[in-house]
């Protein structure tokens, strides 16, 4: 079996056992949790911590799986570093305005809500990779735009998160900067790892037939995470 064939058939299992985690697990999940223990932390702590907001920052990337899902759709078919730079900053950009901003000025959004948008968001670029969104529009949306927009949308979820931690006044704008300097940290890594692998499985002769089963799974997933959050709205209401 190769490198490739054997990646593959360890992400088909992993693909699996998600859904099926996500589907039996008796409460709603959202995709910008944050752990008991971290939001213990966040609570108790005073004044400028700066190793462990950018330790919590890279920690969050690394295990948002909504922000590893759609980096991975952003980058699935750029082949050339400045265009990784490009899409991966105008998403960074997004991400660390809102998250900032929003956090600093008190406001966010119903979480159910925003991370149901940011499932939006996977689902988008699935199709947008399968080339469905030129189909249906007629035209090729910007995708550039597209994920700018979508980073605000992801910034907003985790600032309506941190929201509820109350994190100490004292210190608070050189602790967000801290965390988002994380943030960014943990998506460089996976980044690094997204496109190794990326790497590897465009050399294989049936990349793009294969490329299509990733994408539509990945449209699932998103279209998943969606209808939970939908759900759990509803049951919140």
């Amino acid at each position: 079996m190769t490198f490739v064939q054997g990646f593959l058939s360890k992400l088909f299992r992993l693909v699996t056992l998600l859904v099926a985690m996500l589907a039996f697990t008796s409460s709603i999940s959202f995709a910008h949790d944050v752990t008991a223990g971290d939001a213990g932390y966040i609570q108790e702590i005073w004044g400028v911590q700066i190793i462990p907001f950018i330790y919590l920052g890279a920690k969050h990337m690394i295990t948002g799986y909504d922000h590893i899902l759609f980096l991975l759709g952003v980058v699935f078919f750029l082949y050339h570093k400045k265009d990784v730079a490009i899409y991966v900053s105008l998403f960074a950009l997004g991400h660390s305005v809102t998250m900032l901003l929003g956090v600093w000025l008190g406001w966010g959004i119903n979480a159910y809500i925003i991370d149901a948008i940011i499932g939006l968001s996977v689902v988008y670029k699935a199709l947008d990779n399968l080339g469905y969104l030129r189909k249906c529009f007629g035209f090729q949306p910007n995708t550039k735009v597209a994920t700018l927009i979508f980073g605000l949308f992801h910034g907003t979820g985790l600032a309506s998160k941190i929201l509820e931690y109350r994190i100490d006044p004292e210190g608070l704008l050189a602790n967000l900067l801290a965390f988002n300097l994380g943030v960014e940290i943990g998506q460089l890594l996976a980044l690094f790892s997204i496109l190794i692998v990326m790497g590897y499985w465009r050399h294989h002769p049936k990349f793009f037939k294969q490329a299509t089963y990733a994408n539509v799974i990945l449209a699932s997933l998103g279209l998943f995470l969606t209808f939970k959050q939908i759900s759990g709205f509803i049951a919140s209401v």
